[in-house]
Order: C-alpha cells, then structure tokens, then sequence
C-alpha cells in the first residue's frame, strides 16, 4: 500500500521519464521516475534508477532512494530473483 501510494505522487510516467531524461543529474527528477515505474509495476528499471541514485549520493534526501529500494524488498519476497539481485547490487555499494 504504502509503495502504491508512493507512486501515485510522482505523476504521469511519461512525464516522469521526460524529465528524467532532460535531468539526468537531478536527482529528484531520477527518483520521480523510478516511482512512477514502481507504479506501472516495471520495477527491474525502477530499482537500476535507484541503485544509481544510491552510487551518486547515498545520503540524498535522507536515504530515500535506499528506503524505497528496501520497501520494493519486504514487498517482492526475501527469495524472489529481483530481491536477491538488488540487494547484492547493494550491498557492493554499501560495503565495498
């Protein structure tokens, strides 16, 4: 619920994209984006979006992309293929 909410207020997904695009280092624009995926359930390219927001800037907007990527978790399953692929992603970032 929580994940569905999250992106309802990041808008139109084309628009989302869009801007984006014109702002790749934006990273407000980025997380956007990957919210508006997460709502069109296409949530491989929305958790590529936030593993790179992570590598850019961890910390940003207080950890949100790594909340998000960690909420996009609990949900998939801790066995399911995209959990165990992004989590290793980021543990290498974390931890590396």
């Amino acid at each position: 619920l929580g994940l569905m909410e999250d992106a309802e207020g990041a808008g139109d997904l084309l628009e989302a994209e869009r801007s984006a695009q014109a702002n790749p280092e934006d990273l407000s624009s980025q997380f956007n984006y990957a919210l508006a995926l997460i709502g069109e359930n296409k949530i491989d390219l929305a958790g590529d979006i936030l593993i790179n927001i992570i590598a850019t800037e961890a910390d940003w907007n207080e950890s949100s992309a790594k909340k998000q990527l960690l909420k996009l978790f609990e949900v998939a399953g801790f066995m399911d293929p995209f959990t165990i692929k992004y989590r290793r992603k980021l543990s290498s970032l974390l931890f590396s």
